[in-house]
């Protein structure tokens, strides 16, 4: 398999996704904690990176390098599994992720290691305000990812 070759092909990788929203969901309520990246505690990028990796699919481990990674693709055709990428709620930088779980356009629901109030990982949606304003784009890493 040369590299950027996923064995996963687009049109099947469908039990691939919901495998990855279902692994995703055994860690709700998981604390989080910055910098973090184990069933003990999750920052948002150590959570997204986590799930990947369990699946063997390389993706990075910090936000920062979300930004030219995977294929960037319209929010009404983002499906479970898919990455959101936003902006930090404090700069303006690359600096939340989350992935897909219930894929609705512009109200898709997605799961996250939430660094607010809950501190822990939740299932929070694009209609909120706050994600609504932070929200960059979604991205695709299935469809073309490397396996580890």
């Amino acid at each position: 398999m040369t590299k950027g070759t996923s064995i996963y092909p687009k049109k099947d990788n469908a039990s691939l996704r919901d495998s990855i929203v279902s692994f995703g969901m055994e860690l709700l309520g998981t604390p989080y904690f910055a910098g973090a990246c184990s069933k003990d505690g999750f920052d948002c990028s150590g959570f997204v990176y986590f799930v990947f990796k369990h699946f063997k699919v390389k993706i990075p481990r910090t936000t920062s390098q979300f930004k030219n990674f995977g294929k960037e693709i319209p929010i009404d055709s983002a499906g479970k599994g898919d990455i959101l990428i936003f902006l930090s709620p404090t700069a303006n930088v690359i600096g939340h992720v989350g992935i897909v779980t219930n894929p609705k356009g512009n109200e898709s629901d997605f799961i996250h290691a939430s660094s607010g109030i809950e501190m822990k990982v939740i299932i929070s949606s694009l209609k909120q305000a706050g994600y609504k304003r932070r929200f960059v784009k979604a991205i695709d890493v299935l469809s073309h990812s490397v396996t580890l």
